[in-house]
């Protein structure tokens, strides 16, 4: 059930991309998607750890779930916003998923999880096919502040694993977004330029912080606290082959061979993560 929950908010994410595309049309920027973004997303947990008289993180828990905000939401969606800016989305895309080696040694250093050499043969593997796919007939434009924003996006998201595997049996995961998204929003607001909506980029808006954030988060926490960290966020790095595969069904974009092969690839790893020796005995544990 851990792969099922990480590939349900694998498919909630894939979507950010088409359904903001409606509100970046009518002129919103994308800073100003990711503030509304953070901050429905935000009062959605907030109604849902309401209605469940939740207890929200207090003390050191609750300094964590705001430096999350911080780092895990803010952090994270202005650094992957100015690596698309200064390098391209594919180099961005690219970059942002270098999450799972962030991942892999995080898990050594906060977790006590042994790293192998398998789970670093299936990181490598995912980052190669994530790269065919970003490549696939756009091409990488490298820049010194493309690859630096690139880098830190990846760090920053995967916060969210090592964060989760700390907190997430602690606190309940709804309460602590709750606190984490809102927070997210206030750091972002003095960048962002607001502009005029209309009502197709409010129902935009709604369903990115609906779909893409309040559910794919939820799914999200469920599969992390069935699946090691590492294991989570190979799973997580289908999102860019669901996004793909759904720009070619509403656009008709098409991949390149090196663009299937990278699809390939990434499916692939997820597989085999799996079947790693002992991912099963951990679980139990």
């Amino acid at each position: 059930m851990g792969y099922v929950y990480m590939l349900l908010a694998a498919a909630s994410w894939a979507l950010i991309g088409p359904v903001s595309k409606v509100a970046l049309a009518q002129g919103l920027t994308p800073v100003e998607v990711a503030f509304w973004r953070a901050l429905l997303g935000g009062a959605f947990f907030i109604a849902h750890a309401l209605a469940l008289r939740q207890k929200l993180p207090r003390g050191r828990g609750l300094a964590g779930a705001l430096l999350f905000g911080v780092f895990g939401v803010a952090l994270f969606y202005l650094s992957y916003q100015l690596a698309v800016q200064a390098g391209g989305a594919a180099l961005a895309s690219v970059l942002l998923y270098t999450a799972p080696a962030w991942v892999a040694l995080g898990s050594r250093a906060f977790l006590g999880q042994p790293l192998r050499a398998a789970q670093l043969a299936l990181v490598l593997l995912t980052l190669l096919g994530v790269w065919l796919l970003a490549a696939s007939g756009r091409g990488l434009h490298a820049s010194f502040a493309g690859i630096g924003w690139g880098l830190v996006s990846g760090l920053a998201y995967s916060v969210y694993y090592i964060y989760g595997k700390l907190q997430f049996r602690r606190y309940a995961p709804t309460a602590i977004f709750a606190l984490a998204l809102p927070v997210g929003a206030l750091a972002l607001l003095p960048w962002v330029p607001f502009a005029g909506k209309s009502a197709a980029v409010w129902r935009a808006l709604l369903l990115l912080s609906a779909l893409s954030t309040y559910l794919a988060y939820w799914f999200y926490s469920l599969g992390l606290r069935r699946l090691p960290a590492t294991q989570a966020s190979l799973v997580a790095t289908l999102e860019p082959v669901l996004a793909s595969l759904l720009a070619f069904v509403w656009w008709g974009e098409r991949f390149s061979m090196a663009g299937y092969a990278g699809a390939a690839l990434i499916v692939l790893a997820v597989a085999a993560s799996a079947l790693e020796p002992g991912f099963s005995r951990r679980i139990r544990g």
